[in-house]
């Protein structure tokens, strides 16, 4: 196991393979085992730093609460990592949450990206009031259509810690939405990067226009959508991992 530890934190991350360094973050709640077969195929050609965002997967503090400029913090978090390891430059790809910090990230810090590439993320957030009382319940009365990843978080966490994980990620999701919602839409000017933004059709968190509008809004953004949902590593993980290594390939 591999850890970073800055000011009393503990991030884990997996770092394998040889060649331009690509960072590869899952999404909120998630792990870098979720992204096992993704993380494998990329390291036959790049060295790639699989990282558990701070308080998912093995990354404390567990439970975590959310406070509302948690985007901003974990991306300068996750930039002390690249400078512990000596990466100067890297691809940063990721899924949802993971996809909003690789876009602050490269935001943040034009120089060192290489590229960056998403699924399921797009600079900014919207959800409606009903969405967000039920990520506040999530643990106790799950939507149908977020019932999946309530079973994933009480599996992984157990019920208490992912309650308070839910609660107050839905409380920080509030307070972002009610200040306007921005993560890097409003410095999308800044990316200037290759970047490639991938949605899918039937995404209930990311719809795709919305995500759209951030690709064109990139000075060199590119869009992609597939017939899919939220998850595509989990619905199209062949043609993901394929789309990925071609990306990282050409850039």
């Amino acid at each position: 196991m591999t850890w970073y530890e800055p000011d009393g934190q503990r991030i884990y991350y997996e770092d394998a393979g040889r060649g331009d360094a690509v960072v590869l973050m899952p999404g909120w709640g998630g792990s870098v085992v979720d992204l096992r077969r993704l993380h494998a195929e990329l390291a036959a050609g790049f060295r790639v730093i699989a990282v558990d965002l701070p308080g998912s997967g093995r990354s404390q503090p567990q439970p975590r609460r959310y406070p509302p400029t948690y985007y901003l913090d974990d991306a300068r978090l996750l930039l002390g990592l690249l400078d512990e390891l000596g990466v100067e430059v890297a691809h940063l790809v990721g899924f949802s949450d993971g996809g909003e910090e690789a876009l602050l990230i490269a935001a943040l810090r034009p120089a060192r990206a290489l590229s960056v590439l998403t699924w399921g993320a797009a600079g900014q957030i919207v959800a409606s009031p009903e969405s967000l009382r039920g990520l506040a319940h999530l643990l106790d009365d799950p939507p149908d259509d977020l019932k999946p990843l309530a079973a994933y978080l009480a599996e992984s966490y157990g019920v208490a810690e992912a309650r308070i994980m839910a609660s107050s990620w839905a409380a920080a999701m509030t307070a972002i939405i009610e200040a306007g919602g921005d993560v890097s839409r409003s410095r999308a000017a800044q990316i200037t990067c290759p970047a490639l933004l991938i949605a899918g059709t039937g995404d209930p968190f990311c719809p795709p226009d919305l995500v759209r509008q951030m690709a064109d809004a990139l000075p060199r953004g590119r869009f992609v959508e597939v017939d899919g949902g939220h998850d595509l590593h989990l619905s199209h993980g062949r043609w993901l991992a394929a789309t990925i290594a071609g990306w990282l390939g050409d850039h």
